[in-house]
């Protein structure tokens, strides 16, 4: 699984459902014993990693984590190298990469399934997540509004795609520069046109959290962009999810962040901290998430 946008609604639907049926505690009868989940990480990591290693043990099988300085991925070894050797060891591969492209190339190269645990380009594995959080506490997609604040990073490229593929309406506000890619946008606004979902770009945050029931938000500047955090901190300043800005949002709006957050950055503590926060939660049922789709890639539901 690259991408959202490679699943039908369908198969997004059985994530979801099953994802559901783990958190309630309804699946008993599924088992990865005898299965080797290889995680290959160009990045650090704490959600992601921590997150598919616990879901796998719990799912009865086994993790092995290979760090940027093992790996030292199209390096110390070419990329093609390390999918068709890993292949011949691992039952199937969650690979965090810089460069999509290499991503691409570990999918390409690999006879084993590979789930993009994060790339510079997407993140879906954070977006089904986000999707099942808003589901759990609405219960339905339809006529419920996301309003996304800040970078057009790969984050939001992932949360266009899986909204435009349910049908869950997305307002985005970014700073004039810094807007989601292009192909991707296309992309969500082709989706949205068979689902019905709503999708506004703007550079106005005011005009992107008018009457949203969530508002979600991350960090101005992404691990590889960390040399221009203090530019972005001028750019981005009236991008801040606070109590200002979240009074123009519904009155109970819930608040979301991916973390790792920068606090007093892009979200204030009293808003991270306060009684509209399901972060921890969104964190928690990224867990529930990949052990449906570790159990959907290997077949054992």
């Amino acid at each position: 699984m690259i991408s959202v946008d490679d699943l039908s609604f369908e198969e997004i639907e059985r994530i979801l459902n099953l994802a559901r049926d783990f958190k309630e505690g309804k699946v008993t009868h599924i088992s990865l014993e005898g299965k080797t989940l290889g995680l290959v990480f160009q990045k650090p990591s704490n959600r992601t990693r921590v997150s598919f290693s616990v879901g796998m043990y719990q799912l009865g099988g086994n993790t092995i984590y290979l760090s940027p300085e093992e790996l030292q991925l199209g390096r110390r070894e070419a990329v093609k190298d390390v999918a068709r050797v890993l292949s011949r060891y691992l039952d199937v591969i969650a690979a965090r990469t810089y460069s999509h492209k290499d991503l691409v190339e570990i999918a390409r190269e690999a006879s084993i399934p590979v789930i993009n645990a994060l790339t510079d380009l997407l993140h879906p594995c954070q977006a089904l997540a986000d999707i099942f959080t808003i589901r759990e506490i609405t219960n339905s997609f339809k006529d419920i509004k996301l309003g996304y604040i800040g970078d057009g990073n790969n984050v939001l490229h992932s949360l266009m795609l899986a909204a435009s593929k349910v049908g869950l309406d997305l307002s985005c506000a970014t700073p004039r520069g810094y807007e989601p890619a292009q192909n991707i946008v296309d992309k969500a606004m082709e989706n949205a046109k068979a689902t019905g979902s709503k999708i506004l770009i703007t550079d106005d945050p005011i005009e992107a959290i008018k009457d949203a029931d969530f508002v979600y938000t991350d960090v101005w500047a992404s691990m590889h962009q960390i040399d221009e955090l203090e530019n972005r901190k001028k750019i981005f300043a009236a991008y801040q999810v606070n109590d200002n800005l979240l009074s123009k949002a519904k009155k109970r709006c819930f608040v979301m962040h991916c973390l790792p957050a920068k606090r007093g950055l892009e979200i204030t503590d009293e808003v991270l901290d306060g009684d509209r926060s399901i972060v921890y939660t969104q964190a928690e049922n990224r867990l529930y998430v990949e052990k449906a789709i570790l159990a959907l890639l290997l077949k054992r539901v």
